[in-house]
């Protein structure tokens, strides 16, 4: 299954790739939501190959997914796959500079079943394809609105030194 989602950020481009690109932020984030992270120690720290295991609560069930930063491409591009149980998929963030001061985030993501009950989920995401793709762009939006505040702040910490 293929989703498509985009929205705009009020932030250079750079500021926006820099702020996807930053892992600890991302860490961080899925912690505060409930899930382990690991950083398996044949994976390198950061850079195309960086990846993560990750074990979240989903459905009332433990899912275990493994992360992996297959493509970076600065001010432009991050691709990450990642291989669960019963998924696997690509996720890819381009990005494209609208102005000095503004960046269009168009993210694309790409799931595919490797199991039965997978298959029937994907299936009935798919009779819902509407309501799952303005879910994505609201959560979209929420990033774009983090990134925006962080680019403020940091405006305002540079103009006080």
């Amino acid at each position: 299954m293929k989703l498509t989602a985009r929205t705009d950020i009020a932030a250079p481009i750079g500021f926006a790739y820099a702020s996807l690109a930053d892992h600890s932020a991302w860490e961080r984030e899925a912690v505060r939501r409930g899930a382990d992270i690991e950083r398996p120690a044949d994976m390198p720290l950061t850079g195309v190959g960086a990846g993560w295991r990750v074990r979240f609560r989903f459905r009332g069930r433990l899912r275990k997914v493994v992360l992996r930063i297959d493509e970076l491409v600065p001010d432009e591009r991050i691709a990450v796959s990642f291989e669960g149980q019963a998924m696997s998929g690509t996720s890819v963030m381009e990005l494209t500079a609208l102005s000095p001061g503004r960046t269009r985030l168009r993210v694309m993501l790409d799931v595919k079943p490797k199991t039965i009950t997978a298959r029937l989920f994907i299936n009935t995401l798919r009779l819902a394809k509407g309501r799952v793709t303005a879910r994505l762009e609201a959560r979209l939006a929420q990033l774009a609105t983090r990134i925006q505040d962080r680019y403020i702040r940091s405006r305002a910490a540079s103009a006080r030194d």
